[in-house]
């Protein structure tokens, strides 16, 4: 056990340095080295967890999602995961170093875009969701979920310009209060929530990640913690679909 807990003290702590590494220098000017300093551990303790920077950067992106909800309509939860991400990103030091790596040209070759994980993610919700009836025949569950990244992105850039990294969940609201009527079918959409204020509610129903140790070089990264947000909501935040 005492060992086991070492392990996830140094997985973090890489995770941790590699963030706050990434944040300042950006992928291509970031090196091994200097992670393994801000970590202080030796090259194989980093090697025991990951195969190399790529694979540190994927599991600092990875924290996108490290926080899903989980609620009965596909729709509710996309939206969710979303504006606990805009939540989250101002009140994290880990997720700096992603928002950078979301952002950074350099990196497209690794990653092929912005937020790879989470936008994987939302192409899956919405394919289960075109699926279950909630979202229009015609959406195109990849396009969208590049389309919505991309719109996030461009957010996330001009709210740290302006000085005002937490108006980034007003103007996620506002993106998703957009563009589902394009996405979600009316009987959906009338009942899915995207007020800001839904962020901070969503986020405390689902505590903090946890964090497991990956091995050798695998870097799967710490498992997710998913919570039920309809269990931890006022049936009132989450009104029932009617009809």
């Amino acid at each position: 056990m005492a060992q086991q807990e070492r392990a996830a003290r140094t997985y973090r702590a890489l995770l941790e340095a590699a963030a706050e590494v990434f944040a300042r220098r950006g992928y291509a000017a970031a090196t091994i080295s200097e992670i393994m300093s801000v970590a202080g551990v030796t090259k194989g303790a980093l090697y025991f967890h990951f195969s190399g920077k790529e694979a540190l950067a994927h599991a600092v992106l990875r924290q996108a999602v490290a926080l899903k909800p989980e609620h009965r309509l596909t729709m509710q939860a996309m939206v969710d995961l979303g504006l606990v991400l805009a939540y989250r990103l101002p009140r994290e030091p880990l997720l700096r170093g992603a928002a950078r790596l979301a952002a950074d040209q350099s990196a497209r070759p690794f990653f092929g875009g912005p937020w790879p994980q989470w936008r994987d993610t939302i192409a899956a919700l919405l394919s289960e969701g075109r699926r279950r009836g909630e979202v229009f025949e015609h959406v195109d569950p990849v396009e969208t979920a590049h389309v919505l990244v991309g719109a996030f992105t461009g957010l996330q850039l001009v709210s740290t310009a302006g000085g005002d990294p937490g108006g980034l969940l007003v103007l996620t609201s506002d993106l998703y209060r957009l563009v589902l009527p394009g996405i979600a079918v009316p009987g959906v959409l009338g009942v899915v929530r995207t007020e800001p204020e839904r962020a901070r509610r969503v986020f405390e129903t689902l505590g903090r990640p946890t964090w497991a140790v990956a091995h050798a070089g695998n870097a799967k990264t710490g498992n997710a913690a998913v919570g039920n947000v309809e269990a931890g909501l006022a049936a009132a935040d989450a009104p029932a679909l009617s009809g």
